[in-house]
């Protein structure tokens, strides 16, 4: 019997698919043709249907989908450990933006994303939800290397290296979303930086902008306890009422930290499709809250997980981020079942997918999906004995077990070596950035 041809064929001791939810596949295999899955079955099976053109057998190995970051500020890499130990608009206002001020542009954009793309590859995440400046040069930098992301295109109501006015920011934010919106991997969505940096004209402009290109509104929203006071002060109402009131609480918005949450805000989101973009370390660093994730689940509403930037994690590890969501769900839920293993998975995957709109293309290992695949090897002592695949992920594994690692059938990390990425050069740029910053701050 003639076999069929595929280009790869991954054999793993466990795939995890996330959907359906709560399954473990033993010795499976997946077969990838021209970037997507087009069979998940036994391995035996596998060998004896397909011809493949590679294949990669990791007997002591789980497949999960790739890790999807659902908000994170990549260029902000470069800051890696500027200002730590601080509150938010400290940390914010005195630190970050004087900094970035001094030294934002295209090349720094272009060379934080670079670094940030080899961080996440290396630790299983393939696709990221990216809010910062300079669009353009991110979006011309995830395609570069294939990796995939929607980028935001940033509102704000004060002038910046990228755009000095509010027309200035719709304008080119047009521009931007015109030339990527047919590209495979990059996507656009818009993001207004936060209700007290964000008018009511400029919030109206992008609802009815994101109702007319069907793109979503990636924006921080409750993220600390003086953010929800300020509001009341100068609007009369919590920033998320007054979202309400200018149209933008619907599915297209992507609500990230969500620290202070009453029972009926809860209840709204659930009702109208909001995503919740988790971001439990950061909160935890910059001690901006407790995001009520038991609460948040219960309802249905749809859970992501990001790790924000690397200024405020102070990593891009999405299996740090995914384990300490867990547990601070318990803790701060009073509950050891909440988030358990398995929810904690689907967050970090099918979640961030399902709130960037590209679940239809990620986040679950099924067949026409596109083949964003990791590897995590599982036979280290770290991670023995095996007794269940998702809870040694969860709450066992780190990033360095991650071996292999395929966007859209492409391989990007060959046994823990970046395929396309020169790793010297990306330290060496790394620390040139570190000096130039140095400066800046000592000035």
């Amino acid at each position: 019997m003639t076999r069929e041809a595929c280009d790869l064929l991954v054999e793993a001791g466990h795939v995890v698919p996330v959907v359906p939810h709560g399954v473990v596949l033993e010795r499976h295999a997946v077969a990838v043709r021209d970037g997507a899955i087009v069979a998940i079955l036994p391995i035996d099976a596998a060998r004896e249907r397909f011809e493949a053109r590679e294949v990669v057998s990791r007997p002591d190995a789980a497949l999960i989908p790739g890790l999807v970051n659902a908000h994170t500020h990549n260029p902000m890499t470069l800051l890696r450990g500027v200002a730590d130990d601080l509150p938010l608009m400290d940390w914010l206002q005195g630190h970050i933006w004087p900094i970035e001020g001094a030294v934002i542009g295209p090349d720094f954009v272009a060379d934080g994303v670079s670094l940030a793309i080899a961080e996440m590859l290396r630790g299983g995440t393939t696709c990221c939800n990216e809010n910062y400046f300079f669009p353009d040069v991110q979006a011309a930098t995830y395609r570069k290397f294939g990796f995939r992301a929607r980028v935001g295109l940033p509102v704000i109501d004060f002038p910046t290296a990228w755009a000095r006015t509010s027309d200035e920011y719709f304008h080119r934010a047009g521009e931007v979303h015109d030339q990527w919106r047919n590209d495979p991997l990059v996507a656009t969505a818009f993001a207004p930086h936060a209700p007290y940096t964000v008018s009511d004209a400029n919030f109206e402009r992008i609802r009815m902008l994101s109702d007319q290109l069907d793109v979503p509104v990636h924006c921080h929203v409750h993220e600390t306890a003086h953010e929800v006071t300020e509001s009341q002060a100068q609007h009369g109402q919590r920033p998320l009422a007054r979202l309400d009131r200018l149209g933008l609480v619907n599915d297209r918005l992507i609500a990230v930290h969500m620290t202070q949450l009453t029972d009926a805000e809860i209840a709204l989101c659930a009702e109208r499709g909001v995503s919740i973009a988790h971001c439990p370390e950061s909160n935890l660093k910059l001690a901006s809250g407790f995001c009520p994730v038991a609460k948040i689940t219960h309802a249905g509403i749809n859970l992501a997980i990001g790790t924000d930037g690397a200024a405020s994690n102070n990593d891009l590890d999405m299996f740090g981020e995914l384990r300490t969501a867990a547990l601070l769900a318990k803790g701060v839920g009073e509950d050891a079942s909440a988030l358990d293993a398995f929810a904690a998975l689907r967050a970090a995957t099918l979640g961030g997918a399902k709130a960037m709109g590209f679940d239809h293309l990620v986040g679950s290992i099924e067949t026409g999906k596109q083949a964003d695949l990791v590897l995590v090897d599982l036979g280290a002592l770290e991670t023995q004995p095996l007794h269940h695949v998702v809870s040694q992920l969860v709450y066992a594994c780190g990033r360095h077990q991650v071996s292999d690692v395929w966007i859209a059938g492409q391989r990007k990390l060959d046994k823990r070596i970046l395929v396309d990425m020169d790793t010297d050069a990306l330290v060496a740029n790394a620390r040139q950035w570190r000096d130039r910053i140095a400066t800046v701050r000592t000035a």
